[in-house]
């Protein structure tokens, strides 16, 4: 039985909340499998007590990928890394989160590997008998929820919907293994030459980061 696999989402300095959110999901699925929980770690200035959050926060192993051109996200160059990754170890679920990043990775990965994809997961199980991913999402403008399987073809891969489970609390006794992996130059070559990186300076509340929106209509009325 192969391994969960989960995408740590490293940004600038910083893993995302979204990285232990899916520790959460891809850890019962783990437990359910009775397989191990990875998670894969990209970037560029990644510190020890960035590995060590994601062991602490569920994962049994941690796949770091360290390279300076992967300090800003170019699809083409992430997706490569990563299918070099699905090559060698050949995990059986791959999650990510529904975020820019992964709706823009995922995608990519998965046509070049010829396997399924459910995107904006609300929920995700085990089937029993087949041991299978379902994964379930809202369909026809989110009237009716659709589960989804992926029999035949390996990862089955899901993006999964920020905000739908806790993440994952931290545990200070939990240890686990990291694999430090290189690859050659080919692997970061890229058509796509990045220019700059222009932070939005809104003083503007982002919503998809918001635990909880109140929000009102026209059809409202003063009390």
């Amino acid at each position: 039985m192969g391994d969960v696999w989960t995408l740590a989402e490293f940004r600038y300095g910083e893993l995302k909340e979204v990285s232990f959110e899916l520790l959460a999901r891809g850890r019962i699925l783990a437990d359910k499998l009775g397989s191990s929980l990875a998670s894969i770690l990209l970037g560029y200035g990644i510190k020890e007590k960035d590995i060590d959050e994601l062991i602490k926060r569920g994962a049994d192993k941690v796949y770091v990928v360290e390279d300076p051109r992967l300090e800003n996200f170019i699809v083409e160059v992430y997706s490569r890394v990563i299918l070099h990754l699905l090559d060698e170890y050949s995990p059986d679920i791959f999650i990510a989160a529904a975020t820019t990043t992964g709706k823009t990775l995922m995608p990519y990965v998965a046509v070049k590997r010829k396997t399924g994809l459910t995107a904006d997961c609300t929920f995700l199980d085990i089937e029993e008998g087949t041991r299978l991913l379902l994964q379930t999402r809202p369909a026809i403008g989110g009237n009716i929820l659709a589960t989804i399987k992926t029999p035949f073809t390996k990862p089955q891969m899901a993006t999964v919907r920020p905000h739908s489970i806790k993440p994952a609390p931290y545990d200070e006794g939990r240890k686990g293994e990291v694999v430090y992996k290189k690859f050659n130059d080919e692997v970061f070559s890229s058509s796509t030459k990045f220019l700059r990186f222009v932070k939005n300076e809104s003083e503007q509340i982002n919503l998809q980061e918001a635990k909880v929106i109140v929000s009102g209509g026209r059809g409202g009325r003063k009390s």
